[in-house]
């Protein structure tokens, strides 16, 4: 089987950091696979993807220019003539489907996303018996995708994307004397709800809580919303409780730098930071959204607030750092969790399942009946 797996972009962080484990599996399998980018963004991804040893095609262009890049790839299907097309996060996926139909080429298209702007939900919906198979990130996406685009059971899997390594880096306990170092990782974008964190300092603030301790927030990522988030810091008057370090290019050692893990994101899919944070030993507070909302077992491993509710968010850090000598534990528990779930035999197996399926199913499109479309 000869596999052209089409991403939006190379962007640093999200599924892209994860092409080159999800096509060792494929590759491990049997299948050939080339990468093929519509456009280049930071490139970030790029270098993980050359490391692992995996021949990527990237298009020079940007991200608006859909006819360029469908002229693009059309060319380089032609003359890569793969048996599959694999697609991941909308653009991809929609251009490939459309490929797909032109070479008669069956297509997987995976889904990463549990809300999509109605510019981005039409065109799959469209498109929606096209794929040979529909995949989701998470049991959360998955779920949402056979609702969303009336996936009948054999055209639907999960292959959740995260594989949980224990020899990663290891958060360290906090001791008395330290700072409370607290983290999120993560693109400065308003998905991520760091303006909801600010909220939610704001808020401790107006009620007069003092933390016990002294602490400290730093936030990894670069983004568009980066001047507007140091705005309102300095709106706050908070900004000496948070940082802005930039992209991380060392997340799991960002991770294992802290003491406590935050993401209060107003939605998510898999949510591959968190469960990243939760590997490294981190309690979290987290919004209830995506896989988070089933991996974070509150009082336990962590605290979930509501998407957007500040004084949720308040009451969540205010109990924790009140009780700093809890954390260590608590971030156990979450590592517990998520270890034996997202093994890298489990993510393996996954893989190998899928394409088994691939492998000795039909895959001819199913044109949705009359009945279905309704």
């Amino acid at each position: 089987m000869k596999i052209a797996y089409i991403t939006s972009s190379l962007e640093g962080g999200g599924s892209q950091f994860l092409i080159p484990a999800v096509t060792r599996v494929l590759r491990n399998a049997g299948a050939e696979v080339q990468v093929f980018a519509l456009s280049k963004r930071d490139g970030r991804a790029l270098p993980a993807m050359l490391a692992d040893g995996l021949q990527v095609h990237v298009r020079e262009g940007g991200d608006r220019d859909h006819l360029a890049a469908y002229i693009w790839l059309d060319k380089q299907l032609k003359s890569y003539q793969p048996s599959l097309i694999w697609t991941s996060v909308t653009r991809a996926s929609v251009i490939g489907l459309l490929l797909g139909l032109r070479h008669a080429t069956p297509v997987v298209c995976w889904q990463h996303n549990a809300e999509l702007r109605l510019t981005r939900l039409i065109p799959l919906w469209l498109l929606r018996w096209r794929p040979a198979m529909w995949l989701g990130d998470s049991d959360f996406v998955t779920a949402i995708t056979a609702k969303r685009f009336d996936v009948p059971p054999e055209r639907l899997a999960c292959w959740p994307l995260f594989t949980a390594k224990p020899d990663t880096p290891q958060a360290q306990a906090w001791c008395p004397g330290q700072t409370l170092r607290l983290g999120s990782l993560g693109r400065l974008h308003s998905q991520k709800g760091y303006d909801v964190l600010i909220d939610a300092l704001a808020c401790l603030k107006r009620r007069g809580f003092i933390a016990p301790v002294p602490f400290k927030i730093a936030i990894a990522g670069d983004g568009r919303d980066r001047e507007k988030i140091l705005s309102a810091l300095r709106q706050a008057d908070i900004g000496e409780q948070v940082d802005l370090v930039g992209f991380a290019d060392r997340p799991l050692d960002f991770l294992a730098g802290l003491h406590l893990y935050l993401q209060p994101s107003r939605i998510e899919g898999f949510g591959i930071a968190m469960h990243e944070a939760a590997q490294a030993g981190l309690p979290i507070i987290a919004t209830s959204v995506g896989q988070m909302g089933s991996t974070i077992e509150p009082g336990h491993s962590g605290w979930l607030v509501p998407p957007g509710d500040a004084d949720a968010l308040a009451d969540a850090l205010a109990e924790a750092l009140s009780n700093p000598q809890r954390l260590a534990a608590m971030g156990q528990v979450a590592r517990a969790r998520v270890l034996p779930r997202y093994s890298a035999d489990v993510f393996r197996m996954a893989g190998e399942c899928i394409l088994e399926r691939l492998r000795v199913g039909d895959l001819r499109p199913t044109p949705p009946t009359l009945a279905q479309s309704h």
